[in-house]
């Protein structure tokens, strides 16, 4: 295996399935596509010391993964991707491009009344184009 997909929000369910899916990156030696998908990015633009500073969800969202994986200690090597749309599908979509033999998801509201609502971690497993881990996130 040398190709894991994971999603990433900074949530607790979501760095559980994260914290897995880099874990079992390193045991396998393959290499970590980290996603985060942004559904309304958002750009702010102020003003500090004379100087326009922009930051945008883009930035922050890709700071956020960086943080993530230096706090893991042991790390795999890992690229991250973040885009604008719907987290299933932009997990999907990464999966497609990178060619990943897998891709680890939480089970947040793929059990009880949640599942009707529908979720990240079930429209991935229907569609994923490999095999999908399903981590117990709650």
């Amino acid at each position: 295996m040398q190709q894991i997909v994971v999603g990433y929000v900074e949530t607790e369910t979501a760095e559980r399935a994260a914290r897995q899916a880099a874990m079992l990156a390193v045991q396998l030696g393959a290499h970590l596509h980290v996603v985060t998908a942004l559904e309304r990015p958002d750009v702010e633009t102020f003003a500090a010391f004379g100087e326009t500073f922009v930051v945008d969800d883009f930035e922050r969202a890709e700071r956020a993964v960086h943080n993530f994986m230096v706090g893991l200690g042991k790390q795999p090597s890992y690229t991250v991707t973040v885009v604008e749309g719907k987290p299933a599908d932009a997990i999907l979509a990464e999966a497609k491009r990178v060619g990943a033999e897998l891709i680890v998801v939480g089970n947040v509201r793929m059990q009880g009344p949640g599942r009707v609502l529908g979720s990240v971690g079930s429209a991935v497993l229907h569609h994923a184009p490999c095999d999908v881990l399903v981590v117990k996130t709650v």
